[in-house]
């Protein structure tokens, strides 16, 4: 058991830049905007986009350019990635695009890397133009990457801007490949528990007994991603939360939709298998919906349970004053 509470660790934001039903991605990118200047005065850590491709509901596929655009807008907050899907992306393109941000927005910049498509076969065809990349792969792009941003790199190829930079990179996942990988290489680990919450125990055990430490991190350092719909009562934010219900079905269904208005019935939508689906991974304690004490007990569990080092919150509301009233919640929570 922890003794850390969510007032003792820092809390981030991972933003999906949610295109809404009636919006297009111009709204979106202001709303992040405004988000992220917001979260910045409220004593948030560090603001995450997150890449994903062929999703009409997610507007943040050119992540290092939206990345650039919130770093401009906001002072001192890390932005970063969470995360850049690396077998869709030249090592070189990557370390390029992290260097210049660096460059850009110094000591401001986080590196996370997936090794998931971010996207369906076709899509990532598209990215690629071969689907040949296989898991084992990805160590190897890894080392490649950092040897780009060595002082000392030995590739015939340099990554300018980029070497000699000191780019946080954090190995991202939802299941134990990259816990193992991170642990080997002594990173910092984020695993994605708000969507696949039945594998955050194992993961972060296997993350932290295996763990050697390196130049970039002495000992284990865990992120966890949790979903919170924050608002005044439980009804409302049961309320508010069927939108990314019905955003987590459709992409479940391989029919991605924008983020749709919340409805005050999903049992007249949805069978109940369908129904059942969302309840196994959107009502685990990595989801939380409630009111500000309801948060605050929840949130304070799941810290309790994972001993996290760090919170990232997600939070796809489809009205823009309620999603940074969702945050502002959390904010009043920590402070």
């Amino acid at each position: 058991m922890s003794n850390k509470s969510f007032n003792h660790i820092p809390l981030s934001v991972l933003d999906l830049a949610p295109i809404i039903e009636g919006g297009n991605a111009g709204a979106s990118f202001k709303n992040s905007v405004e988000l992220a200047q917001h979260v910045e005065d409220w004593g948030f850590n560090r603001y995450w986009l997150a890449e994903h491709h062929n999703m009409p509901g997610i507007a943040s596929s050119a992540t290092s350019v939206i990345i650039g655009h919130i770093a401009g807008a906001t002072k001192e907050i890390r932005v970063g990635s969470g995360g850049v899907m690396l077998p869709n992306h030249a090592t070189l393109v990557i370390a390029e695009q992290f260097g210049t941000l660096e460059t850009l927005y110094p000591d401001r910049i986080d590196l996370g890397i997936g090794r998931a498509p971010g996207s369906d076969q076709a899509t990532a065809y598209a990215l690629r133009r071969t689907l040949n990349m296989r898991v084992d792969d990805f160590p190897a792009q890894l080392e490649e990457l950092q040897e780009y941003f060595k002082e000392d790199s030995q590739s015939r190829v340099r990554a300018v801007p980029g070497e000699g930079l000191e780019i946080p990179i954090w190995l991202l996942g939802s299941s134990g490949f990259s816990a193992q990988l991170s642990a080997e290489k002594g990173l910092p680990f984020s695993f994605a528990s708000h969507f696949a919450p039945d594998y955050t125990i194992p993961a972060l055990n296997l993350y932290r007994e295996n763990f050697k430490p390196s130049n970039a991190l002495s000992k284990p350092y865990a992120m966890l991603g949790v979903n919170i719909i924050a608002a005044d009562t439980d009804k409302e934010a049961t309320w508010l939360a069927t939108s990314q219900q019905q955003q987590f079905l459709g992409i479940r269904s391989g029919k991605p939709t924008k983020l749709k208005p919340p409805v005050d019935n999903l049992n007249e939508m949805w069978s109940a298998l369908e129904l059942a689906a969302i309840e196994k991974t959107l009502n685990s304690g990595s989801t939380i919906i409630g009111s500000p004490e309801t948060v605050k007990k929840k949130l304070s569990k799941f810290i309790d349970e994972t001993n996290a080092d760090e919170i990232i919150i997600n939070s796809q509301i489809y009205d823009q004053k309620t999603r940074l009233r969702s945050y502002e919640i959390v904010a009043d929570l920590m402070n």
